[in-house]
């Protein structure tokens, strides 16, 4: 097997060829001078891995060049480690897109890996087998390695709580869940469901933090129950605008995110679990 990576991937799937000890090949991009992309697999292709972030809309362009480029080949796997507009999976309004379903569409492969996709239920519009893959233990095991003071693991709400009980499991970490409850009309009050914060080491899961705003609000909040450092972690560090200097501005002592998108605070990377399931 030959593994490309795709534009939005690059670092991702040198570790992933590292891991399984596989065949980095080379691919042309490039763009014509009136905007549209060019995409050339420099190799012969038998079997191929394909990994490919969609973080903005050339990235999907450019996942589908790949996938059209490997057409001769025997055997086509796709990992798409954050897939975009997976938020767009229902309609709110009649005549809405559904987004996510429309793209998902597009993929046609033999098998298609995600990571902690917003909704599992887009899954089933790929052409492929199509398998979620949960780095949420892997963020687990990396706030384990920081040696934290009573560490807790924390949902920001129940859509979370899944993910945090992951992070948290087997690793002795304690996990809650967060709730509001509005004491007048412009006080809310945010707590554990459960357990006491108080000079403890909290950190706060999320699958996407995009502008960071939801989590700035929750860190102000939570900061109020007296915890000791407040840390923010994610699967896909999406961040846009200023959303970095919003969260430390909020309290946050730092962001654990994973290396679905290549940013500056992706300190756990998804090749071993992306490894593990091609084996």
């Amino acid at each position: 097997m030959k593994i490309i990576g795709g534009s939005a991937s690059q670092l991702l799937a040198s570790r992933v060829a590292s891991r399984l000890g596989c065949e980095l090949i080379r691919v042309e991009y490039k763009r014509f001078p009136d905007g549209e992309s060019y995409v050339r697999v420099q190799d012969d292709i038998d079997e191929v891995l394909i990994i490919q972030s969609t973080v903005v809309d050339s990235d999907w362009i450019c996942l589908l060049q790949l996938i059209d480029a490997c057409e001769g080949a025997k055997h086509i796997r796709v990992v798409i480690p954050y897939v975009g507009y997976a938020r767009q999976d229902s309609q709110s309004h009649p005549g809405e897109a559904i987004s996510a379903r429309a793209l998902a569409k597009t993929v046609h492969a033999d098998e298609i890996f995600t990571i902690n996709i917003h909704n599992p239920s887009i899954l089933k519009y790929f052409s492929g087998k199509a398998r979620d893959l949960d780095a949420a233990p892997s963020i687990g095991r990396y706030v384990s390695s920081l040696k934290l003071n009573k560490p807790i693991i924390i949902a920001p709400d129940n859509g979370a709580r899944a993910l945090a009980e992951s992070a948290a499991s087997n690793l002795g970490i304690d996990f809650d869940v967060l709730e509001k409850k509005r004491l007048s009309g412009d006080e809310v009050e945010i707590r554990a469901k459960h357990l006491d914060v108080t000079d403890r080491d909290v950190v706060i899961i999320d699958d996407i933090i995009s502008t960071g705003g939801t989590m700035a609000e929750t860190i102000e909040l939570l900061r109020r129950q007296k915890p000791n450092d407040i840390y923010t972690a994610c699967v896909h560090p999406v961040l846009v605008r200023d959303a970095v200097s919003r969260l430390f501005q909020a309290g946050a002592k730092d962001i654990i995110a994973t290396d679905t998108i290549e940013k500056g605070v992706s300190v756990v990377s998804v090749a071993p679990i992306i490894a593990e399931a091609l084996k």
